[in-house]
């Protein structure tokens, strides 16, 4: 038996190229929660199920993750830039029935998020990043420090098959490291769940298609970052970046000071907790959130 957010409702929704598998509950003012690597939309389980109370909460399996369509990628490495997928979500609400909404993302979900937000800025309202920073920043302030720390963006960025192939080899212990290394509390990934996670992780399309996730990021998404660099462009609804204590250890990049040059209307939050925060600090984060939503756009 699958696992599901409780009281929300599960269908697939055709947007373009792809269908995105998309759980949807609540009423109110729409929330779109993206999640990051290597999960699916049930890293939200628990800050959806508090925001729907309140929210209409719209909880996607981004393409190539999940029950979502994982089409192949191109040479460009187009199909699952971040521009792409934002175009996605943006796609989704429309036939949902929401011109306008808020976008929450974490980790590759805040670079689908961004874009969002810089792209189709008459469609977000509001904007939460947490635990990353864009992708032109990123790759263009990586240390030692932080390659040993990020060793799987140089990784999976390499040309195909050959990180496909190392995943490949043994899937489960991969993408499972992440999930127990990345959150300090011992529970916030139940057995149920992570089983979940590997499931939807480990076949051939679904390792292909995250592997062109990070080619991605590491290259056509820091050439679109860099071209709204020089056009000054920026964000100009209400954000809040949400970022991880990582235990005392200083970050590898300034959090702060990269969200604070791209979004003027910026809150910065900062959790004593790991990365995958969502299910870390869920009571936290939705907190968080709900202020944003009520900040006036």
């Amino acid at each position: 038996m699958s696992i599901t957010i409780p009281g929300f409702d599960y269908t697939r929704v055709p947007v373009g190229e792809v269908t995105l598998q998309v759980a949807v509950g609540g009423a109110g003012s729409p929330v779109v929660l993206l999640h990051g690597f290597p999960q699916t939309h049930l890293a939200w389980r628990h800050v959806a199920a508090d925001l729907a109370t309140d929210h209409l909460v719209v909880c996607p399996d981004l393409r190539g993750y999940g029950a979502s369509d994982k089409p192949a990628d191109d040479l460009e490495h187009s199909v699952y830039s971040k521009r792409t997928m934002a175009a996605d979500v943006v796609e989704l609400m429309r036939r949902l029935g929401h011109e306008r909404f808020a976008v929450v993302g974490h980790d590759r979900g805040a670079g689908v998020a961004f874009r969002a937000g810089l792209d189709q800025p008459e469609h977000v309202s509001h904007l939460a990043v947490l635990g990353v920073i864009p992708y032109g920043d990123l790759w263009t302030g990586l240390s030692y420090q932080a390659d040993a720390f990020l060793f799987h963006l140089h990784l999976m960025a390499h040309p195909a098959p050959f990180p496909e192939q190392l995943i490949g080899a043994d899937p489960d212990r991969y993408f499972g490291y992440f999930l127990d290394t990345w959150a300090t509390e011992p529970e916030a990934i139940p057995t149920p769940v992570r089983a979940a996670y590997l499931a939807a992780a480990r076949s051939p399309e679904a390792i292909a298609a995250v592997c062109a996730d990070y080619r991605s990021g590491a290259f056509v998404d820091g050439l679109h970052d860099q071209a709204d660099r020089a056009h000054e462009r920026q964000l100009q609804m209400p954000v809040v970046a949400i970022g991880n204590g990582l235990g005392g250890a200083p970050p590898p990049f300034d959090f702060e000071a990269v969200w604070k040059s791209w979004a003027p209307r910026l809150h910065t939050i900062v959790l004593d907790g790991g990365h995958l925060l969502p299910e870390d600090r869920p009571v936290e984060v939705a907190a968080a959130v709900r202020d944003l939503v009520a900040t006036p756009a």
